[in-house]
């Protein structure tokens, strides 16, 4: 996993394998159905995601994507540490409704101005902009909460791979 202090929204690996996509998913498979496995899901057909028990899961829990794609030097295998893709939409579209009403809010409120009339709707702008800063710190935050499990799933994959993937970050 990438360093805890930088800022990684969605963390993810690339790998090329020797082995083929069959392999490696029935590698992966093996993984998640032995006893001491903290982690369930399922790969077929080059794609899958892992994820904690339900249990263990709270709001910020983060789940791993994979692909596995054929080319010329073997297989790649690709990963992609992020949250479940519900709360993923949700903070696309705050952040975008946010953004179009500060957008809206400053041509309301300039147009009022360059026509010499009351635009009291321009300090919505500043408003705008905490609360998308406030967004942001959430969704850090809830970042920092789920890091934990993003562990549990690095050592996971690492495991079911027999590799590190901390040189594979990008």
């Amino acid at each position: 996993m990438p360093e805890s202090n930088t800022i990684q929204i969605r963390p993810r690996f690339k790998l090329l394998s020797d082995l083929s996509i069959e392999e490696i998913q029935g590698k992966i498979n093996d993984h998640l159905v032995k006893a001491n496995t903290t982690c369930f899901g399922k790969i077929n057909h080059g794609f899958g995601t892992i994820q904690l028990p339900k249990s263990e899961q709270h709001y910020w829990s983060p789940q791993l994507v994979i692909s596995l794609e054929k080319t010329e030097g073997g297989t790649e295998i690709r990963g992609l540490y992020g949250p479940k893709p519900s709360i993923w939409t949700m903070f696309v579209f705050f952040y975008a409704t946010i953004a179009f009403g500060f957008i809206i809010t400053l041509i309301i409120g300039l147009t009022n101005i360059s026509m010499e009339k009351e635009s009291l709707i321009i300090w919505f702008a500043p408003a705008l902009l905490l609360l998308f800063f406030s967004l942001y710190l959430i969704s850090y935050l809830g970042q920092k909460k789920g890091t934990p499990q993003l562990v549990i799933l690095e050592k996971f994959i690492e495991g079911a791979l027999g590799m590190k993937m901390e040189e594979h970050f990008h």
